[in-house]
């Protein structure tokens, strides 16, 4: 039994890492990295940095929340996102592996083409159409190879009040346009980086109850919140929020179809992931999508994020 685990939280200022500071705090010692952290500092464009800085720390737990995610970027940055998502997960992995240490890492809808007409099951057939998707599936199977314990966490459309995200986007640009054109054919599950945290932090709580357990739950879980929305639906709730929070510009939300917003990357038509795995092995249900942001907007007014 880990009675005090040794946990490194590789990220340091990203919207989930954050959160992870908070929600693992009364799991153990927390130690957390990131390009500039002193006394300790991981690049991950630079995976030979890796194993030493593991070694030093010795953990129980490694928590990756540290990623490559221009997502547009990524199409002309291949090689560095596969580095960083990819080759460096690896690394870490066999580092894992190589002092005790469980693994978890955080991966995404984008492993998916989108073409499906019900939620994502685990072991659905994966088929990235994006430099980024494919850059985080390469990192699934680095650590599929290593044959170390892990929990691969995949979510999606990943909101909360700090980082660059949706959300914050959309109050941004609320406060400066009359209309805002999101696109409606698009769907999947916004998740609040809080509740992924916390999330997390029950699994490892229940897994440092029966260290033996590691290998047996090992693998890959889908982790976002309930239900379904469209980019359009997540946007129109955000305005009319703001709008009983604040006096905003903005007075239309309209709907447009995806090719009415070219952008450089392709996006999942269709990326609702089944959380059913997550609910039958860990008895985890996560909260309805709205629910979670009026909770987040309620955070937002009272000023206590």
């Amino acid at each position: 039994m880990v009675v005090k685990a040794r946990i490194l939280i590789i990220g340091d200022q990203g919207q989930v890492a954050w959160e992870l500071k908070r929600a693992l705090a009364t799991l153990g010692e927390v130690t957390c990295v990131g390009r500039t952290t002193a006394p300790y500092a991981l690049d991950l464009a630079k995976p030979d940095t890796i194993a030493p800085l593991v070694e030093s720390i010795q953990p129980d737990w490694i928590i990756n929340a540290a990623a490559y995610t221009a997502v547009d970027k990524a199409e002309q940055e291949e090689p560095l996102a596969t580095t960083i998502n990819g080759t460096a997960v690896g690394v870490l992995a066999k580092a894992a592996k190589s002092v005790g240490a469980l693994l978890v890492h955080y991966s995404t809808d984008y492993v998916f083409d989108g073409t499906a007409t019900q939620p994502y099951t685990e072991d659905a057939q994966t088929n990235p159409q994006s430099a980024y998707g494919r850059s985080k599936l390469a990192g699934e199977e680095a650590i599929h190879a290593a044959d170390t314990p892990y929990l691969i966490l995949r979510t999606s459309w990943v909101y909360g009040a700090r980082g660059h995200n949706f959300m914050r986007t959309i109050r941004r640009l609320a406060r400066e346009r009359e209309e805002l054109c999101i696109v409606a054919d698009q769907t999947g599950s916004p998740t609040w980086s809080r509740h992924i945290a916390e999330a997390t932090g029950q699994m490892l709580a229940q897994l440092s109850l029966n260290p033996e357990a590691w290998q047996a739950k090992s693998g890959t879980y889908h982790l976002v919140s309930g239900g379904q929305c469209s980019w359009h639906d997540f946007a129109h709730r955000i305005v009319e929020a703001q709008r009983a929070q604040e006096a905003i510009p903005c007075q239309r939300v309209t709907p447009i179809a995806t090719q009415e917003y070219p952008v450089p990357a392709p996006r999942p038509q269709y990326s609702v992931l089944n959380t059913g795995k997550l609910s039958s092995t860990f008895n985890i249900h996560m909260p309805d999508w709205t629910t979670a942001l009026s909770m987040v907007q309620q955070d937002i007014e009272q000023e206590v994020i």
